[in-house]
């Protein structure tokens, strides 16, 4: 006990008790030990703490019922969608010669907003399953998933007269599904959101953030971090907007010059948030952007 520190219960002069941090240290006086007891009084940080665990289930409880709300209006908005989408094709299939200008447009239309709406209601569910439906944290090596990704954008890049070049990446402990996901939503925005008079270069790389030969001395493992860097030349942001492209729902742009439902860098930091990491961007307008993910290189325990 000797020179730590112990929390107890102390006793004021009226008889009100508190909690206390008590910490003891031996001395020397005339030749004898003398023992000397030091009593802090820790009751506002007691206070603080079990405020803090409680705004912390608090949100953990509001984020489950958040979860759950967009998993089950998802699912519920699913089945009259369907029957929306199944009557506006046999609809073009059986009348839509019979259809004038303004009704085939109308119909057209229809289809259209349905879509979207598809579209919106599976990275809804995406969103919710980030944390309800992922999988365990196994060895992912970085390069191989981004050279993946990159050939299932092959069509999109393609179409914009890109290019994209997949630099080293480490190998860290991952959900694999979800960093797929991550850096599909990265690189897709960056060709999607190239100039118009400029085909879009994307590059990403990454590195440790610190080499495991220069770990610090008493540095665990766990702490060690990488940096997955995304670049492009494209039409770029004020920086302004930061926090608020990272948000659901949230565009910069009209949805009829980019389409997009708002949701992709939602769903980038929820990820980013699950592995314990980051992301941000740094950018200047009409000059491109370069995001930024910074994730543990391993996890001993999973991060909710």
């Amino acid at each position: 006990m000797l020179g730590k520190r112990v929390e107890v219960t102390a006793v004021r002069a009226n008889g009100e008790t508190f909690p206390a941090e008590m910490a003891m240290v031996i001395n020397q006086q005339r030749g004898a030990p003398v023992l000397t007891f030091f009593v802090r009084d820790i009751s506002q940080r007691k206070q603080a703490e079990r405020e803090q665990a409680r705004f912390a289930e608090e949100l953990q409880r509001s984020n489950r019922e958040l979860e759950q709300f967009a998993y089950v209006a998802s699912h519920d908005l699913q089945e009259p969608l369907r029957k929306i989408r199944t009557f506006a094709d046999r609809l073009e299939m059986k009348c839509g010669e019979a259809l004038d200008e303004t009704g085939s447009e109308c119909l057209n239309r229809m289809q259209d907003a349905a879509a979207r709406m598809q579209t919106l209601i599976n990275d809804l569910l995406m969103l919710s399953r980030v944390t309800t439906k992922g999988q365990e944290f196994v060895p992912v090596d970085l390069t191989r998933i981004a050279q993946e990704v990159v050939s299932d954008l092959e069509v999109q890049i393609e179409q914009a007269g890109g290019q994209v070049e997949v630099g080293k990446l480490p190998t860290i402990q991952a959900d694999p599904l979800q960093i797929r996901q991550l850096l599909q939503n990265l690189i897709g925005n960056a060709l999607k959101f190239h100039r118009e008079d400029e085909p879009p270069m994307v590059k990403i790389h990454g590195r440790f953030v610190r080499g495991r030969r220069h770990r610090r001395a008493g540095e665990s493992p766990a702490e060690e971090k990488c940096r997955i860097v995304v670049e492009d030349n494209g039409i770029g942001f004020d920086e302004k907007y930061l926090d608020r492209i990272f948000d659901v729902f949230q565009r910069l742009h009209s949805r009829d010059v980019y389409r997009g439902t708002g949701v992709g860098l939602a769903i980038c930091r929820k990820i980013a948030e699950r592995h314990g990491g980051t992301v941000t961007a740094e950018s200047t307008l009409g000059k491109g952007s370069t995001f930024t993910v910074v994730l543990p290189v391993v996890h001993h325990k999973e991060t909710r």
